[in-house]
């Protein structure tokens, strides 16, 4: 080739590009972000409202329902789901399709919500409704703890607030930092009923009086202009102004009597700086913690993130009042660090074992260094490519680089032997002339199967949503070091040949040392051309036999494919991250206490067992529903490095659901954490049972209890349960209108004083060391236990008399939900499951979709989100992947070869490619995934690499050589077999590490390490036997239709010619 030729003379010129590659890459590699997969999380807006007092239903019906309505429908949307929970906390989640923005996307949700403010209660509105862009990427948990038990609780909370969140939030990479559970300073005002009715006041006075003080009132200025005189100075005056401590609030006049004596707040309630909210308890292996939440910003750095906060803690610290201290309990950066430590490790390994193969095969270590050096420049080059198209460092483009080891030597290999070839046939050709002739016979073949697998890769990037997100990287990053190879075996690897690689003549000058070196080599030789003379054998039979070569490869297509659909298959693999969740269940209705105390004997159980460091147990919040909830409660489970431990994550989720059972008072349910975070919450599916005609709380409940009956006896299906629970014990305040109304009382002031007493009345807010904090009123822990109480509370009626609420207000003792679901705009009830054994989640997700419709009708469905939504509209992305790879293979072997059948030849090989593949797969128990998927894609590339290897040179013996199509099949098979095995064995090789891995990320290396290892495997064997046959077999059919097709056209023109002669 001409373009090589320039380079083989101006080796420097080529040294310098290939150097200058090198170096792009490095710069790139040093400002790229790692984090552990590509952005595949759907960007997700969050809609956060509080109605004060209120049970889960109304908070479902008059906010989350109004604001759901309003927003359904937003541009880009997927879908939407809300949880309402009878703490009055309501929290709605929008997601958007994945790679669009997330700014904008939050704008929009908010213009929709803006025109439903007016739908919602006075007190939420008062209370706000805040719309933000939430990141469910949690990059670590923080945990203030007192070993010592210097500090409680709500001081370590709000010191968390004051003085830790705001650097934090300041770090680059990170998104959000926020203190799980609230729990914010809050000037708590406990009333005593006794003593009020003592001076006869009511608790909306109390409220109007605290109103009235704490407040700012800008009262005008003196000497403001117009003015009839001039004045100098003009000043502004303020009355009153908003408390700032507990101090002040004591002093808050109630009443003021004519004697000049008065009546104060401390005279009647108990004033203190408590905390916003008590419904959490957060425990560190048994001690009281703060957890801190930190999120990652999308696209940063996960681990340079990580170190910026450990260091920010640490400057911190610094400043910690004494016995304070900070722990990271849960740090996904970790299993960042270690998956991309395994996975170097691999590449090593790999890259070694490479070199192994090729010292073997080439028996010289010139040719092992030059075939060698195209590695570095290629896989280190690719980096840059990253920058460009905006990719992280991440596993996925990690494996592909571990992959690209095996295929970028490829062609470096085809030209290295090659020249290596020339030399040996021909003793007086200079190394140059050597070089030269080698690069015009193998030049064509480079571009060729560089391109080949380009077009492998390249329709895949295409894909949108989540399959496209995952495909994109990885095959865009083996395109990436494809094209740098196929560069550099064109420039750099021909003008290194030119140079060091020495013509020397067989036996010749070598020392009794090389003699005694080369001894094992040469029986490698005498064994290798053993194995060549069988190869050629079966060779020639299935040339000669073409219609049993025929027959055997349908067979291996269908038995691929009958496999293929047969075996189990996930998204993405579960895999060791270290960290197990835990779900607590006690009866509903459990107090926090009780459930803190359930937790308390667990953890003291969990962290006994070898292989666990930490147990973060937070009481008073329920993981499935991600809602707070007093009876339910989550655990993070830490483990100890991959190395310093024997227990998996299996093993002690098996454990821990074991001592849950074990411990009276509660149950506990373990997970291993999803794959993915973000997508999923325990693994498995997460769907909505929803009746599409307005089904009523009691009704949906037993529709649920039937599905999940139902799920629990198919053999697809495993662990399905509801979080939906309509018998939550509660109390309903039945209030006698006519009665109250009788008395002058109106209702909004029955509402007020039973929200001012039982639950947590907000009056307005405070100032405390320059932020606004919130008052609440309530009633003293005694007045608020029983039903009987509510004769204590007292309201003004219209005659002026304080009149006690038992009037006319009467407790009643019902069951209701703890909290109400939607998806969409319809209510749903939340189930999560997983696939039994043996079964995937697609047919899983299949499964319960066919329950609900056996079982209740088509007025009822399933709304699916996370994984399980990826999975239940990924359709048939893969198979369309592979499909569009392979027609491109053929377009441009058909545009290369000018011909449409001989691309048949080379296409011949992929039924191989997927037998070996999903073999693999089948025997090592695995299940197929998307890493398994991309291997395929990885082996139908290099299937028809091999191929071409073949066909190219059947065409030249053809062609040059004026060989029979038989003969030339023959000799390209027997030409070609050394270095087809050469370059399959290198790739095998150097993936078994991969599929050998152990430590972090060692299944998702078993998935793609196996597929890709097996697949090269039956290719290299199986395939290199039958494409000569095929070869011979279209060459000759194509052949035979070309001298028919110009017969006819001479037979149909004869007739015309005799006409014209006469």
């Amino acid at each position: 080739m001409n373009f090589s030729n320039f380079f083989i003379s101006r080796p420097i010129f080529a040294t310098v590009l290939a150097i200058i590659v090198t170096l792009v890459g490095v710069m790139s590699m040093r400002i790229l972000p790692i984090e552990q997969y590509p952005s595949v999380v759907p960007p997700t807006v969050s809609v956060q409202a509080t109605f004060p007092g209120a049970d889960a239903e109304t908070v479902a019906q008059t906010v989350a329902a109004p604001i759901a309505e309003a927003i359904n429908g937003v541009e880009d949307m997927l879908y939407m789901t809300s949880n309402s929970a009878d703490n009055g906390s309501m929290s709605l989640s929008v997601a958007f399709n994945i790679g669009t923005d997330g700014d904008i996307n939050t704008i929009n949700v908010n213009n929709r919500v803006q025109g439903a403010l007016s739908q919602l209660p006075e007190a939420v509105q008062s209370q706000g409704v805040t719309v933000s862009l939430r990141s469910d990427s949690i990059l670590m948990l923080l945990a203030l703890t007192s070993p010592d038990g210097d500090y409680n609780n709500v001081y370590m909370q709000n010191y968390a607030t004051l003085n830790v969140l705001d650097a934090l939030r300041q770090v680059p990479g990170v998104g959000n930092a926020e203190v799980l559970g609230g729990g914010e300073f809050a000037m708590r005002i406990w009333m005593d009923p006794d003593k009020l009715a003592q001076y006869d006041l009511t608790p909306s006075e109390v409220a109007s009086a605290i109103r009235a003080q704490n407040t700012e009132i800008p009262a005008g200025s003196l000497a403001s202009t117009p003015q009839s005189e001039p004045r100098a100075y003009t000043y502004t005056m303020t009355a009153g102004g908003r408390l700032n401590d507990v101090d002040d609030f004591r002093e808050i006049y109630l009443r003021t009597n004519s004697d000049g004596s008065s009546l104060r707040l401390e005279d009647v309630a108990r004033i203190e700086l408590g905390a916003s909210f008590y419904g959490i308890d957060a425990r560190l292996n048994g001690s009281t913690m703060t957890p801190i939440i930190i999120n990652q910003q999308p696209g940063a750095n996960a681990l340079a993130t990580a170190n910026a906060v450990r260091a920010t803690m640490d400057d911190l610290e610094s400043r910690f009042p004494p016995g304070l201290e900070y722990v990271s309990p849960y740090d996904t950066t970790l299993f960042i660090d270690a998956s991309v430590e395994t996975v170097i490790k691999t590449f090593i390994e790999a890259f070694l074992i490479v070199i192994v193969i090729l010292f073997i095969f080439l028996q010289n270590w010139r040719f092992t260094v030059i075939a060698m050096s195209v590695v570095p420049v290629a896989v280190v080059g690719t980096f840059a490519g990253f920058y460009l198209f905006g990719f992280s460092i991440n596993l996925l483009t990690l494996f592909a680089l571990v992959l690209s080891i095996g295929i970028v030597v490829d062609d470096a290999i085809l030209v290295v032997e090659n020249v290596e070839r020339v030399l040996s046939e021909e003793d007086d050709i200079s190394v140059m002339d050597a070089t030269i002739r080698a690069m015009k016979e193998v030049g064509g073949p480079v571009i060729a199967t560089s391109l080949i697998m380009a077009a492998v890769f390249v329709p895949v990037a295409f894909l949108g949503g989540f399959t496209g997100q995952i495909y994109q990287q990885f095959a865009i990053t083996v395109a990436i070091s494809v094209a740098l190879s196929a560069v550099m075996a064109l420039t750099f690897t021909p003008a290194l040949s030119a140079i060091f690689i020495k013509h020397k003549i067989a036996g010749a000058g070598q020392s009794k040392f090389k003699r005694a070196l080369h001894t094992p080599l040469r029986l490698f030789d005498r064994m290798f051309a053993g194995i060549t003379a069988a190869y050629m054998w079966v060779v020639k039979g299935l040339v000669r036999f073409w219609v049993l070569a025929l027959a055997l490869t349908i067979a291996t297509g269908a038995g691929s494919f009958w496999l293929y659909a047969n075996t189990p298959s996930t998204l993405v693999p579960e895999t060791d991250q270290g960290i197990v969740l835990v779900s607590v269940s006690l009866p509903d209705a459990a107090s926090l206490d009780r459930t803190q105390r359930y937790m308390e004997k667990l953890s003291a159980e969990v962290e006994a067992i070898p292989g666990v460091e930490y147990s973060s147990a937070i009481a008073g919040y329920d993981i499935l529903s991600g809602a707070v909830n007093t009876a339910r409660g989550i655990m993070f489970v830490n483990m100890h490095p991959w190395a310093e431990r024997d227990l998996t994550a299996s093993d002690l989720v098996g454990q821990i659901m074991g001592l849950g059972a074990s411990i009276d008072g509660g149950s506990a349910m373990a997970f291993n954490v999803p794959p993915i975070m973000g997508l999923s919450t325990t693994g498995g599916f997460t769907g909505y049972l929803q009746s599409f005609e307005g089904a009523t709380p009691r009704e949906l409940y037993e529709a649920s209890l039937q599905i999940m009956q139902q799920a629990n006896q198919h053999p697809a299906l495993s662990r399905v349960f509801t979080t939906f629970n309509v018998n939550v014990p509660s109390y309903r305040a039945n209030i006698d209108q006519q009665k109250a109304l009788s008395y002058g009382v109106g209702l909004e002031n029955i509402n007020s004083a039973l929200a001012n007493t039982f639950g947590n009345g907000f009056v307005n807010y405070f100032s405390y060391q320059n932020r606004n904090f919130q008052v609440y009123l309530q009633n003293e822990d005694e007045f608020r236990k029983t039903p009987e109480d509510v004769s204590r509370v007292y309201v003004r009626g219209g005659n002026g008399e304080r009149i006690p609420l038992s009037e006319f207000v009467e407790l009643e003792r019902q069951t209701g939900p703890a909290v109400v679901s939607r998806f969409g705009v319809y209510a749903g009830a939340q189930f999560q499951g997983n696939p039994a054994e043996g079964y995937s989640s697609a047919q899983a997700i299949e499964a319960m979709e066919q329950v609900v419709q056996e079982t209740l009708g088509t007025n009822w469905g399933m709304g699916w989100t996370g994984t399980a939504y990826q999975e239940a509209n990924l359709g048939n992305a893969a198979t369309l992947a592979i499909v569009f790879g392979m027609l491109m293979v053929f377009l441009i072997l058909a545009a290369q070869y000018e011909s449409w059948s001989l691309p048949l030849a080379v296409l011949t090989a992929t039924p191989f490619a997927f037998l070996g593949g999903i073999g693999g797969i089948v025997l090592r128990g695995l299940d197929t995934s998307v890493y398994v998927q991309i291997g395929m894609l990885v082996v139908v590339g290099l299937a028809a690499k091999n191929a071409i290897l073949i066909v190219e040179f059947a065409e030249l013996q053809r062609k040059e050589q004026g060989k029979s199509i038989r003969e030339a099949a023959i000799i390209a098979a027997e030409l070609r077999f050394r270095p087809i095995v050469m370059t399959s064995l290198a790739f095998i090789f150097g993936t078994l590490p991969l599929a050998l891995a152990t430590g972090a990320s060692d299944v998702s290396s078993h998935h793609i390490g196996t597929t890709v290892a097996m697949g090269m495997f039956s290719v290299a064997t199986l395939g290199s036997l039958f494409i000569p046959s095929f070869y011979a077999m279209i060459a000759t059919a194509s052949d035979w239709l070309g001298r028919k097709m110009k017969g006819d056209k001479r037979h149909s023109s004869q007739p015309a010619l005799e006409q014209d002669q006469h």
